[in-house]
């Protein structure tokens, strides 16, 4: 969790509405630099919002603020986050400013040499909460200093019923002023040996379910409200230290949501309609996406612009699940530990028997899961056999297993570990 979201929105769309909240934008790219679906998966270019910072993040003017231990809360006061006048003139900066970005969807560290293998990808989509209490692991270099937001419409869960959880019906969650959603989420760029060009990745944070959600998941995006005083703490570059205070920031989700199924189209990877954010059984399902907007604006949009924003103009009616020609990816049914959305399977690889967990250093901690490939795929139910884990000393940035003891604590050198042996 999360696995998969809405993004049926223009980029300059979401430059408004973020201007409209009280959010700086000092740049964007052009709208085709973002991947426009109401079925957004992983592995694809999204929108993210960050400060406008180097490569390597942060600003770093704070006072030692790498060697003071995380979380004792000496780092220099920052100024606000959108310079004002009075930081500027206290510490001698100009403006800071902020910036839309296209990145992908899988986050790859900067010291990775060569492009990592596609399912090692997928289990960078997301990190946990609780890993980023320690200052080991993958994660210690971006939660200082390359935090970023994550924008979208909503996400999507599946909600497992019938015997053994079998039938998964999928759900859309989104804010219940209808405004756009915002996911506390973490990014990187790299640059792969023999490549000229950079490529930006970013993951989506996770925490526990709130109460609403419950009974559908237990595990959530970080969701931050904009212009808020979290949203300014954990975007601010000048935070160069973790601290409590930011981990303070990734918990449960306190305002109003909304939560409805959906068409079971949406689980398709590619399958693309405006209809999938609509529940199921309304008549704005049965109309057009217009009608949704409309009445999700609160009277501020009419239909006829709801519409447009949304980008399906005079198609508003049309009800067709459409299939996006570039999305080639096959989908299958993989029980995971943080989501039940079907995954994207790789282009060359759409034979559910290549469908196999490669090693990593997270391969040492123990998981008692049992990977599953989907009725849609031919061939028989395999099951990965893996003992149970020991509680206590390592925990996966992506799941909520436990490292073991012993060798496997050496072999994970306390996330020191070269980025290769990662995702070899």
């Amino acid at each position: 969790m999360c696995g998969r979201y809405a993004l049926g929105v223009r980029l300059s769309y979401i430059r408004h509405q973020l201007q409209q909240q009280g959010l700086q934008v000092d740049e964007a790219p052009d709208d085709d630099a973002v991947r426009e679906t109401y079925n957004f998966a992983p592995g694809t270019y999204g929108a993210v919002y960050r400060a406008d910072t180097p490569d390597q993040g942060g600003v770093g003017y704070t006072d030692n603020a790498d060697s003071s231990p995380a979380g004792d809360g000496n780092e220099v006061a920052p100024p606000p986050p959108h310079g004002t006048q009075a930081s500027e003139q206290e510490h001698g900066q100009q403006q800071q400013k902020y910036k839309l970005q296209s990145m992908k969807w899988g986050l790859v560290p900067f010291w990775t040499k060569r492009n990592p293998d596609y399912r090692s990808l997928m289990r960078t989509i997301n990190c946990r909460d609780d890993s980023l209490i320690e200052n080991t692991g993958m994660w210690t270099s971006m939660k200082k200093k390359k935090r970023c937001v994550v924008v979208c419409q909503g996400f999507y869960e599946w909600l497992k019923k019938g015997p053994g959880g079998k039938e998964k019906i999928p759900h859309f969650v989104r804010r219940k002023d209808g405004n756009l959603m915002f996911f506390a989420g973490l990014w990187d760029c790299v640059n792969y040996e023999g490549s000229d060009e950079k490529l930006y990745t970013y993951a989506v944070i996770t925490t526990d379910s709130n109460p609403y959600l419950k009974f559908l998941h237990d595990r959530m995006p970080v969701i931050l409200d904009a212009g808020s005083a979290a949203m300014a703490m954990w975007l601010d570059p000048h935070r160069t230290t973790w601290s409590k205070e930011l981990q303070s920031i990734l918990k449960p989700y306190e305002g109003e949501l909304e939560c409805y199924p959906v068409s079971k189209d949406v689980g398709k990877v590619g399958n693309n309609s405006p209809n999938f954010i609509i529940p199921v059984n309304s008549k704005e399902n049965k109309k057009n996406i217009a009608n949704f907007f409309a009445s999700s604006g609160k009277g501020k949009l009419t239909a006829k612009k709801g519409a447009e924003v949304a980008g399906v103009g005079k198609a508003a009616g049309d009800e067709t699940v459409k299939h996006e020609a570039d999305e080639k990816r096959d989908t299958a049914n993989v029980e995971m530990t943080e989501d039940n959305a079907p995954m994207p399977l790789p282009k060359e690889e759409n034979q559910p028997s290549k469908l196999k967990r490669e090693h990593s250093p997270e391969d040492d901690i123990k998981p008692s899961k049992t990977l599953k490939i989907g009725p849609s795929h031919s061939s028989p139910e395999r099951k990965v056999s893996r003992s149970p884990s020991k509680a206590g000393k390592f925990r996966s940035a992506t799941s909520n297993v436990s490292a073991a003891k012993g060798g496997a604590a050496k072999k994970l050198g306390r996330g020191n570990q070269p980025i290769t042996k990662f995702f070899k």
